[in-house]
């Protein structure tokens, strides 16, 4: 008699959970979601990768690159706060699903430096 109650319970009110595809939540107003990095701030110092708890950021001075691997990153925040010229931000929105996984590659570009003017 308890089964065929809830069942009937179940079956007349609405749904607990949410269609995700086709119903996005908004996300909270602290949430920390998918890392990113302004490279043109960057300066390579590698305080990111040491005081990274899931070790998922490689910086490479020479080749001046900073790589991360979204699928070991735990999103804690550590590297940001770390950063001393705060060019690493967290965005609100989580990181889509992906089929396959891969690596996120940042390549530092040569700063453009002011060339004397020819008199």
């Amino acid at each position: 008699m308890f089964m065929t109650k809830t069942i009937l319970k179940n079956l007349l009110t609405k749904y607990a959970t949410r269609l995700y595809p086709f119903q996005k939540r908004e996300t909270f107003a602290h949430s920390r979601g998918e890392l990113k990095i302004d490279m043109e701030k960057c300066i390579l110092c590698g305080v990111c990768q040491m005081r990274c708890p899931s070790q998922c950021i490689k910086v490479d001075k020479q080749a001046k690159t900073w790589e991360v691997d979204p699928f070991s990153c735990v999103y804690c925040g550590v590297c940001v706060e770390a950063c001393p010229v705060k060019c690493l931000y967290q965005e609100k929105l989580y990181r889509a699903a992906v089929a396959e996984k891969d690596m996120v590659m940042h390549v530092q570009q040569p700063k453009e430096t002011a060339e004397p003017a020819a008199t």
